[in-house]
């Protein structure tokens, strides 16, 4: 096959298959399917089509931020579902908007190291489907009045009750906020776009041309990695349904800011989608694809987690994309494909601005020259989060398996995908396309 050992040591690790469902962008109330749902759905199929049984899998592996109630451990609800069987283990990984990504490394590493030879990987989430909480004052009243053992008691306790009580935690604004800057992550980007001097005709201009290049690769057949997902209700769903073919400059300025009013630059339609959806790979070592006959997509070559100050987190792909350039001698040219996932234009736009900035590379990357810089036409080219959505767990899996798609369809050897993580990180992974 032409292997190289993997960034992990040992045993080279392949993909040889993957899919995803289409994102379906939140509308205001519970989406039709539950996190785990989503996972089946995508899941289904693809181990359908393959030459072993579900059940001779090694492992189940499934990032998610934040499933539901009712699917505590959900790598292990979803592979019972699918009916990998009781024998084989299931895990659920959370490095919030990379845990997708995680899930691949985390597989990576148990294929590379001989602990494991075949595994399912991937993340999902329900944005749609976070849960609305109780505030403090109210679960204290209810434990009160739970702890009330006579009538008299119980009336004095229900005579506190005030309207107060019934506000809300919204679990999906608290879940994207970081509590120890006490940023939103819309607020970050807004610090990204003043350090690089990012202007709102960039951003916008930037989501245009993603919702553009979505529009172009739905129309052109490009996205065969997506199920069709199909509701109790007898609908279907077949593409990512955020995508505005319709997206221009003129209907994007008249948005207004969300983060930092009345003078930001950051808005709903330059920012990432509030999504549901789910995406996998299956990894196999060279045995296993020896053994089953694997049709390989590519290799794993190499990955990198990175921390940085989390009122600047937007910048983890630069953090993380370094150090695999650094110990592989490669620079920008020697990539053919870059995904960086879009979770703002902002955030993308201060990447790009980075990457090529002297004193960024010095300073922040440690590098006595910058970067090339990054080829837009050679990034994100069939769009990203803003048109695609961003459900948090599962964005970072949808970025590797695509880039495996587009390696194969532009007949390209190298890819690096790379994702910001908010609370301050980076993450990113280096794949090459296997040849005879």
């Amino acid at each position: 096959m032409g292997e190289q050992q993997s960034g992990w040591g040992g045993r080279p690790v392949y993909v040889v298959d993957g899919s995803r469902t289409p994102y379906l962008k939140a509308r205001g109330k519970p989406g039709p399917f539950s996190a785990s749902d989503l996972a089946i759905a995508a899941g289904r199929p693809l181990l359908a089509r393959q030459p072993f049984a579900a059940d001779q899998l090694d492992e189940v592996i499934l990032g998610c931020m934040m499933p539901s109630p009712d699917e505590a451990n959900i790598a292990r609800v979803v592979a019972l579902r699918l009916g990998c069987g009781e024998r084989v283990p299931a895990w659920t990984v959370q490095r919030n908007c990379a845990s997708g990504m995680q899930s691949i490394d985390s597989a990576a590493q148990n294929i590379a190291s001989g602990r494991s030879s075949l595994v399912l990987a991937g993340g999902v989430e329900s944005m749609s489907r976070a849960p609305i909480l109780f505030n403090d004052t109210m679960v204290n009243w209810l434990a009160a009045l739970a702890r009330a053992r006579t009538p008299g008691a119980k009336l004095k306790v229900l005579g506190r009750l005030r309207p107060g009580h019934f506000k809300p935690v919204i679990a999906l604004l608290r879940g994207l906020t970081d509590p120890v800057v006490g940023l939103s992550m819309g607020q970050t980007a807004e610090i990204l776009a003043h350090r690089f001097d990012i202007s709102r005709e960039m951003m916008d201009s930037f989501a245009m041309r993603s919702h553009l290049r979505l529009d172009a690769a739905q129309k052109n057949g490009r996205l065969d990695e997506i199920e069709v997902l199909y509701d109790s209700r007898g609908n279907y769903h077949d593409h990512d349904d955020g995508v505005r073919a319709d997206s221009s400059m003129e209907k994007l300025a008249k948005l207004r800011p969300v983060f930092d009013r009345p003078v930001g630059k950051v808005t709903a339609g330059n920012s990432a989608q509030i999504t549901d959806g789910a995406a996998w790979v299956l990894l196999a070592s060279e045995e296993m694809v020896s053994q089953h006959n694997l049709p390989v997509m590519g290799q794993l070559i190499d990955s990198q987690w990175a921390g940085l100050d989390p009122a600047q987190m937007g910048l983890g792909p630069c953090y993380a994309m370094a150090p695999i350039m650094q110990r592989h001698g490669l620079d920008t040219p020697d990539i053919d494909y870059f995904e960086i996932n879009e979770a703002f234009a902002a955030q993308v736009l201060a990447c790009l601005a980075g990457w090529k900035d002297a004193d960024f590379c010095r300073d922040e990357l440690g590098r006595e020259t910058p970067f090339t810089p990054i080829d837009e036409e050679r990034l994100n080219i069939d769009g990203g989060g803003v048109a695609v959505g961003h459900p948090v767990g599962s964005s970072g899996a949808r970025i590797v398996l695509h880039m495996l798609k587009l390696l194969e369809q532009h007949n390209a050897r190298r890819g690096m995908a790379s994702i910001c993580i908010g609370g301050g990180q980076g993450g990113a992974m280096l794949i090459e396309r296997t040849t005879g």
